[in-house]
This record gives C-alpha cells, sequence and structure tokens, in this order.
C-alpha cells in the first residue's frame, strides 16, 4: 500500500500507512489462524490419550481441518487420518467452514472402517452436534485436544506439510474442484505407493490393511 501510495505521489511512510489501516479496519484478506474455533455453546470432550500407545490399526483416527492456498483464492481442507498406519482414510474440500463437509468426510470414512477413539481440537465443526451425534450412532470414543497440545495431532500435521508442500503449491490449483481432483490423485499415491521409514518401508495402504 505504502509503495503503491509513493508511486502515485503520495509521499508517506510505512508506518502512517499501517495506522490508518488499522484505524480504518482494511487487512489482507487471507486465511487466518486457529481454523477451528471453539464454540461455548458445544460439548466439550476430554482428552483420552495421555501416555496411551498407539499399537494398532483403527485404535485412534485424527482428523483435522487445514487451508489450501488456491491460485485465486483459498479452501478448507479436512482429513481423517489412521495414526497407527498413517493412513488417509477420507478427505473433503469445501469454501466454508461449516461442519457439513467434516460429516461428509466422516461418513466415507466409516464406510471403510470404525476407529476405537476419534481426536480432533476443539474446534466448532468437531463439537458440533450432529458431528458429534455421528461418532457416538458409530459407537466411537470421541478425544479432544486440550490447549497447548497441538502435537498431540502430529500425524495429521505431517500430512499437510506434505500435501502442501508436494501437492497444493507445485500445482497452483486454480478452483475447489480441481485441488478435489489432484488431492485424489496424490493421496492414492500417499496411501499406496509411498513407503515410510516409520513402516519400516511399508506404504500406509499395505499396514493398514495387513497386506
Amino acid at each position: 500500500m505504502t509503495a503503491t501510495l509513493n508511486r502515485n505521489g503520495y509521499i508517506v511512510n510505512r508506518k502512517r500507512i499501517q495506522r490508518l489501516m488499522q484505524v480504518m479496519g482494511i487487512e489482507a484478506v487471507y486465511p487466518k489462524p486457529h481454523l477451528s474455533g471453539p464454540d461455548r455453546q458445544h460439548s466439550i470432550f476430554p482428552y483420552l490419550l495421555r501416555n496411551v500407545a498407539i499399537e494398532r490399526v483403527n485404535q485412534v483416527w485424527g482428523v483435522d481441518i487445514t487451508y489450501l492456498r488456491l491460485h485465486a483464492g483459498f479452501a478448507y481442507l479436512v482429513a481423517f487420518i489412521d495414526w497407527f498406519s498413517r493412513y488417509v482414510l477420507s478427505f473433503a474440500v469445501s469454501t466454508t467452514l461449516d461442519h457439513q463437509f467434516c460429516i461428509e468426510a466422516l461418513n466415507e470414512a466409516l464406510l471403510i472402517a470404525k476407529p476405537e477413539i476419534s481426536n480432533s481440537d476443539q474446534g466448532a465443526q468437531f463439537t458440533s452436534k450432529p458431528f458429534v451425534a455421528r461418532l457416538q450412532e458409530a459407537d466411537v470414543r470421541i478425544s479432544m485436544d486440550g490447549r497447548g497440545r497441538a502435537l498431540d495431532n502430529v500425524f495429521t500435521e505431517r500430512l499437510w506439510w506434505s500435501v502442501k508442500y508436494e501437492d497444493v503449491y507445485p500445482h497452483d490449483y486454480h478452483t475447489p474442484r480441481d485441488a478435489v481432483l489432484g488431492l485424489t490423485d496424490y493421496f492414492r499415491f500417499f496411501n499406496h505407493e509411498r513407503p515410510h521409514q516409520s513402516l519400516r518401508y511399508h506404504t500406509p495402504a499395505e499396514v493398514f490393511y495387513g497386506k
């Protein structure tokens, strides 16, 4: 903003522009941190995984939301991952942060298997009545990270890093539909072709399905 004004003959410094932008409420449009904020009217469930060893497939699933930078704008991505095998069970993309696309991803994952525990943060999408009800209907125990426990979902965070730097950023998807098509191919590669050192160089699919 400062450079543009200076180029057009208005000699002002950055601090003045920054102060005026704050006064006027002008800011860049971009996805903010803490995408999954809590809703005080929703139920919060206790964290069930303190000192729990992850020893088998479908013992714990993690679910999380991240944003996707697109060519013109952004969208949101939710995914379910099996913590033991790193297998990505399902994903969904949305241009809004409502709970519906999270439920769609949950329903798709439950067509494959059922976890003993589903772990998430305390975001409004995951504490919403429809999302919680669907987990309870499937007889899945619900675990939620407390504040300051970001490392509990480390498997999903590592997945987000791979997704963005190996697929989303290089392909620079134009639309959410383009992102869905590309991510479908990427997750197929991630699950079925890429061996993981932590899995003794097996693929997530090999471990998840016991092959």
